[in-house]
């Protein structure tokens, strides 16, 4: 896997653990914290293309679960996350 994809790997990771210092909604923190914890498998040393891949993709669903979060500055990191995601996910499950 590329370094580019690793460091957005580690971006997403990033701004879904940021959300975690954030005053959250109690049901939206619930999906963020799936969400950080596959992030954070997927962002981990020596994981296999194959294996980030899968954690992205599940990344994406679960971010479909999170409305609003209640406070503006986790909103931010939320749509950030979904953004980076998104764009791993296509190409990550590309040709």
């Amino acid at each position: 896997m590329d370094d580019d994809v690793r460091e957005r790997v580690q971006a997403l990771h990033e701004h879904l653990a940021a959300t975690a210092e954030r005053p959250v909604e109690t049901r939206s923190s619930q999906w963020l914290g799936e969400a950080e914890a596959a992030a954070r498998d997927a962002a981990g040393d020596g994981v296999p293309e194959a294996a980030v891949a899968k954690r992205v993709s599940q990344v994406v669903h679960l971010l479909e679960n999170v409305e609003e979060t209640g406070d503006e500055a986790a909103d931010e990191h939320v749509e950030r996350a979904r953004e980076l995601a998104a764009a791993l996910d296509e190409r990550l499950s590309g040709p």
